[in-house]
């Protein structure tokens, strides 16, 4: 066991402004190293059966109990440590001090989600540039240009884990519980923000309870329609390969697939680049549907057009058949309105709703195939 004297000095008084930076740095790359080290012995560990023997459900288990460590810590300390044979120059990095633990581990889960297409070399150099913080994001660009189908069906599963508990208590107060995905907590905090500011220096309110008040003003109809930044690529927005994820505020970067559906009807101020990412276009905040034509769709559609849904018109989007980012019109023969849910199924769900012959909408589920597609040769063999 370590004494508190053996690392804690008596005094630090005496210390100048450029030795207490150095000694700051100094503190954390041994943490640095430290946990590095941790994490190689976390992956040895949990390859043993002496986690099993004291009753734990899983290594991580045991380790967040034993070693007083929060279940993510415990996790990555692991994930990194599995991952150590496939990152020798960003370890080399770490402990020349170059870069930080939280940038290692950022690295070892972007390997393990690209596998094969992973890169190490460049990420390590923008790793070295950045703070932990920008690299993760910087990280979610990489994930999105290498492979945005799984970035995007993983984008799908959070919004499918989003919940929101209510239970009311015997005096009538409301206690609230939930989780959002990135796409629609900022949504949510775009909204909610701007009412939970300090109105005034008399204002001694806590920054909980002015949360608080705004979900109320909101919920009573007060503010205005939230008004959504994006920034994309020209790339992006076609769903081209290697092109990099969208930036949303208050958000994690999102797939393309989310910023088609933004693109169809929401209430988005846009900000686009062109390939050098420079702005070739910053668009007000407005609906890609006019007003007259969104009041024309509301009185033919009337509510939801997916079969079995009947959500009113207030509460759907105009959906464009043909999207226009490929051309298709703002015309009303070219729109249909679709409630949340299903918007969402048409454009990150892979589902896909066309006009039938006889004017009702069909809906075409998303293509699943299973095993590996038979080739001419094999069957032939078979017939």
């Amino acid at each position: 066991m370590l004494a508190t004297q053996d690392v804690c000095p008596s005094t630090t008084a005496h210390l100048t402004n450029e030795e207490w930076r150095g000694r700051l740095r100094q503190n954390a790359h041994v943490i640095s190293v430290l946990m590095w080290s941790f994490a190689q012995d976390a992956a040895e560990f949990a390859k043993t059966d002496a986690w099993e023997e004291d009753g734990s459900a899983t290594a991580i288990d045991w380790i967040r109990f034993n070693c007083n460590m929060a279940s993510g810590a415990a996790a990555n300390s692991v994930a990194v440590g599995e991952t150590m044979a496939r990152l020798p120059e960003s370890s080399q990095a770490l402990t020349e001090g170059e870069i930080g633990f939280a940038h290692l581990t950022t690295m070892a889960r972007t390997a393990d989600a690209l596998d094969e297409r992973f890169d190490e070399a460049p990420l390590l150099q923008k790793a070295r540039e950045n703070s932990p913080g920008k690299f993760y994001r910087i990280c979610e660009h990489y994930r999105h240009a290498a492979d945005p189908k799984r970035y995007a069906a993983e984008q799908a599963e959070q919004v499918e884990n989003r919940y929101l508990k209510l239970s009311t208590w015997q005096d009538g107060s409301l206690m609230i519980s939930g989780q959002l995905d990135p796409v629609g907590g900022a949504a949510f905090l775009t909204a909610v923000k701007p009412l939970a500011r300090k109105m005034g220096a008399d204002d001694d309110r806590s920054q909980e309870r002015r949360y608080a008040d705004a979900v109320v003003e909101l919920a009573s109809g007060g503010g205005s329609q939230a008004q959504i930044q994006v920034t994309s690529s020209v790339e992006t927005l076609l769903g081209l390969a290697g092109a990099p994820a969208a930036e949303m505020e208050f958000s994690l970067p999102v797939s393309s697939k989310t910023i088609e559906r933004l693109a169809c009807d929401s209430s988005i101020a846009r900000v686009l680049l062109d390939s050098e990412s420079l702005v070739i276009d910053v668009g007000r905040s407005k609906r890609v549907v006019s007003e007259p034509g969104r009041r024309a769709l509301n009185a033919r559609d009337g509510s939801c057009r997916w079969p079995g849904c009947e959500r009113p018109a207030w509460r759907s989007a105009a959906h464009h058949v043909i999207h226009w980012i490929h051309g298709g019109t703002t015309d009303l023969d070219n729109l249909v309105l679709l409630c949340h849910r299903h918007h969402w199924m048409v454009h990150e769900g892979n589902w896909q709703i066309v006009h039938g012959d006889d004017g009702r909408m069909l809906t075409i589920p998303p293509t699943v195939t299973f095993g590996l597609p038979r080739g001419p040769d094999q069957r032939r063999r078979e017939s």
